[in-house]
């Protein structure tokens, strides 16, 4: 498949895209607040720097795009070009979250992960997946990830 753009400007687009305060983190941030969950961003002193952490709940919560890390849903879709580089990069980024999920774990943090795919789109209710995640956070349970 060709790019539908040239590659000075897919290199501007991809440039642009950021690792923190994207929308759907920011999205789930506002909707844990506003029922009342205070929390830390971004913790640098713990493995992969969650984007959500609740020390109240010894809980973190990663917002995974789709695409960056490789979520087996409609949103991803293998890039045509340069299939290798790709293959390499999303294939690393897939062993770190399990490395970072499994040293959290192993250290007594519970983990959830909420994925793009399940707060975007006109069909998606954010809302709903927030509630779900506070019931994990209510919960026991050590792991928690958003069901597509």
């Amino acid at each position: 498949m060709i790019d539908v753009v040239d590659s000075a400007t897919r290199s501007r687009m991809m440039s642009g895209i950021r690792a923190r305060n994207t929308r759907p983190e920011l999205l789930i941030r506002s909707l844990l607040h506003r029922r009342g969950y205070r929390f830390r961003v971004h913790v640098a002193d713990l493995p992969g720097k969650p984007d959500i952490v609740l020390p109240r709940f010894r809980a973190v919560v990663f917002v995974h795009g789709c695409f960056w890390h490789g979520h087996d849903c409609a949103l991803f879709k293998w890039p045509g070009t340069r299939a290798e580089f790709w293959r390499e990069k999303i294939g690393r980024n897939r062993g770190r979250d399990q490395e970072v999920r499994e040293a959290l774990l192993a250290s007594g943090w519970r983990v959830a992960v909420v994925w793009e795919c399940a707060i975007k789109g006109k069909a998606r209710e954010p809302s709903a997946v927030a509630d779900a995640l506070v019931a994990w956070l209510e919960s026991d349970s050590n792991k928690w990830e958003t069901r597509v």
